[in-house]
């Protein structure tokens, strides 16, 4: 009897719904993301960058166009972003919206766990620059993106999902109208989420 609880348990969460991933379902995820650009950000101006990290709430919206393929949007609320010089420090900051579309392969498992693989295209619009040093401006950015994560259902509904993003950011970096670098952002971004499907 022992034995007991403890299989029923196991039988029960792996026959437990998976999110249902079918041609013509639509889920979205609310959640946070939190950006982290790699280190030595590109020489600007005096030195080299380095650009902070900073976590905001993130909304993704998918819509799967066959069977455990989707197409994903992510979105977020801006991201604001500190901008130093090595050796000099901190000498302004800027916000920046990161839309991201991208076309996951959810692969199949036949549990609750179902990771997912894609690859996409990213276009970063940076605004409100800042500066000690003058009128900063960076401009626009277009770049490759991937992701890898996965999803657990914890109803026929809903699931909460990890996943971690590549996107490539470069942006050409303008002091009073002078071209003074290019900031090489290339962030990694860790996102959490709860997932409903429609």
């Amino acid at each position: 009897m022992k034995h007991f609880l403890p299989a029923l348990v196991a039988a029960a969460l792996i026959s437990a719904p998976a999110l249902a991933q079918e041609a013509g379902t639509i889920t979205l995820g609310l959640g946070l993301g939190y950006v982290s650009p790699k280190d030595g950000n590109g020489i600007v101006g005096p030195g080299e960058a380095d650009i902070g990290s900073n976590t905001r709430p993130t909304l993704t919206l998918e819509y799967f166009i066959r069977d455990n393929i989707g197409i994903e949007l992510l979105a977020a609320t801006p991201f604001k972003h500190s901008i130093s010089i090595v050796g000099v420090g901190e000498i302004g900051e800027t916000k920046h919206l990161p839309p991201t579309l991208s076309v996951n392969w959810h692969i199949p498992t036949g549990g609750k766990l179902t990771p997912f693989v894609g690859v996409g295209v990213n276009y970063t619009k940076f605004f409100e620059e800042s500066s000690i040093l003058g009128e900063l401006k960076l401009k626009e950015s277009f770049g490759l993106a991937a992701t890898l994560g996965a999803t657990y259902a914890i109803s026929d509904r809903a699931a909460v999902r990890a996943d971690l993003r590549y996107i490539d950011i470069d942006s050409d970096v303008y002091l009073d109208g002078s071209k003074i670098g290019t900031a090489n952002v290339d962030p990694v971004v860790f996102g959490v989420s709860y997932v409903t499907k429609f």
